[in-house]
C-alpha cells in the first residue's frame, strides 16, 4: 500500500473547505441569518458587528483551505468559528445525544477537530503555499 501524507492533507482540507463552504454560501444567499448571529452575540453582550466574522470563518477561511493558502491561519479560523457556533447556538446540547444515538453536535464536532489536525499538519504539498 503506498503511503502519501500530502494527498491525505488535500483531502482533510477539501473536505472540511467545501463542506463548510456550503454553510458560508447559505448564509450569502440568505443575510438575515448574520442577524440572527448578531443578536445571539448581543445576547452574549458582544457586539453585533462580530456577527460579520461568520463570512470569514465560512467563506473566506474554507476558500483558504481550499486552494491551500495560508492553511494554518485558515484552520484556527474555522476552530474559533466553530466555538463561537457552538457557544451561541449548541452549548445546550454539548452532552446531548440525538434520536440515533450519536452526539448530537457530531457536525460542529468534526469541523473543530478537522480544523484543529489541519492546524497542526499543515496543508502539504498540494497547496497554493505550503506549510
Amino acid at each position: 500500500m503506498m503511503y502519501n501524507e500530502s494527498i491525505a492533507k488535500l483531502i482533510l482540507r477539501l473536505n472540511i473547505g467545501v463542506l463548510l463552504l456550503f454553510h458560508g454560501i447559505a448564509k450569502i444567499i440568505n443575510p438575515s441569518s448574520i442577524e440572527n448571529v448578531g443578536e445571539r452575540l448581543v445576547d452574549f453582550n458582544l457586539p453585533f458587528f462580530l456577527s460579520y466574522g461568520v463570512y470569514l470563518g465560512e467563506v473566506v477561511a474554507p476558500l483558504m483551505l481550499i486552494i491551500g493558502f495560508n492553511t494554518r491561519i485558515a484552520a484556527l479560523i474555522v476552530a474559533t468559528n466553530m466555538v463561537f457556533a457552538i457557544m451561541l447556538f449548541h452549548g445546550h446540547q454539548l452532552l446531548e445525544l440525538n434520536g440515533h444515538g450519536a452526539w448530537t453536535l457530531e457536525l460542529q464536532g468534526f469541523y473543530f477537530i478537522g480544523a484543529i489536525i489541519i492546524f497542526l499538519q499543515g496543508s502539504g504539498k498540494y497547496a497554493v503555499r505550503p506549510s
